[in-house]
């Protein structure tokens, strides 16, 4: 007897081919512009939001064409690399906006948090290999989980890796936040010391668009967190596209603002805008 045939996406929540589409189309200009400041300065932190568009771009295409076409649909193959691109791409995201936020704070006297143990934790997590290590673990937990959940939804093992891997990503974010908030404390109170090389929007307020970008990624952390036993929710477009999709799009453009990705230092003079 013929197994039953799983046409994947509607069977975990995907409906709409438009909102794929259109998401695949606002990212492709962002795609371009990194690429073409990639062409101008070749600086990693560029090159990993390059990788994050381009695999937003790929996500969203596959997931519109296997909406659309009911062949790919019931391509279990298909529907695992959608899935894994969308968990792997935030790695790019959270980590651009850590090491942004860490070289502003290795040029600032900020003052250690009131609590002890918080700032033991911030200070320990500027360890860039440490904390791009620590955001590996939750990406390849999120990987075997759609492996075991796309063949098995029911799953126990899947679902506590799902688990895992969501926590573990908003602890890594909240750590951010906190990063975030003690630049934008230590920048208003370093204000007559710090040097701005330029007048971008980006380059004086740098602190508080880093600010913005960290709230968005929390509530998209947030989101996965309270969803976490409940895959239906978490896949439900009426929640995962403005809750997660669009959190991690704004994020994108915020970086286009100028000033917000510095240039990369010409000379050994410590502006705070030539990190």
């Amino acid at each position: 007897m013929a197994s039953p045939v799983i046409d994947y996406p509607k069977a975990f929540g995907w409906n709409s081919v438009a909102a794929a589409a259109v998401f695949a189309a606002l990212y492709s200009p962002l795609a371009t512009y990194f690429i073409f400041k990639i062409v101008q300065e070749r600086r990693r932190v560029l090159f990993t939001m390059t990788l994050f568009c381009l695999i937003r771009v790929a996500a969203f295409i596959m997931r519109a064409v296997s909406l659309n076409v009911e062949s790919a649909g019931e391509n279990l193959g298909l529907f695992v690399a959608i899935e894994v691109l969308l968990q792997t791409g935030f790695f790019g995201l959270l980590y651009s906006t850590y090491t942004l936020v860490v070289d502003r704070l290795e040029l600032c006297d900020s003052r250690p948090p009131p609590i002890p143990i918080i700032g033991n934790l911030l200070e320990l997590f500027k360890n860039r290999r440490l904390f791009r290590m620590a955001l590996i673990i939750p990406v390849a937990l999120s990987i075997a989980s759609i492996n075991i959940i796309s063949n098995n939804p029911t799953s126990s093992t899947g679902v506590t890796l799902r688990k895992v891997a969501a926590i573990l990503f908003l602890v890594l974010t909240a750590v951010q936040v906190l990063q975030t908030l003690v630049l934008i404390q230590a920048e208003r109170e370093g204000q007559d010391t710090l040097r701005y090389s330029s007048s971008s929007l980006g380059a004086k307020h740098a602190s508080l668009i880093f600010g913005l970008i960290a709230i968005l990624l929390l509530i998209r952390e947030v989101f996965s967190v309270a969803t976490i036993s409940n895959v239906a929710k978490a896949n439900n477009e009426h929640f995962w596209y403005p809750l997660v999709a669009l959190p991690e799009l704004l994020c994108a453009m915020l970086y286009t603002i100028p000033g917000v990705i510095p240039p990369k230092p010409k000379n050994n003079d410590m502006n705070i805008d030539t990190v």
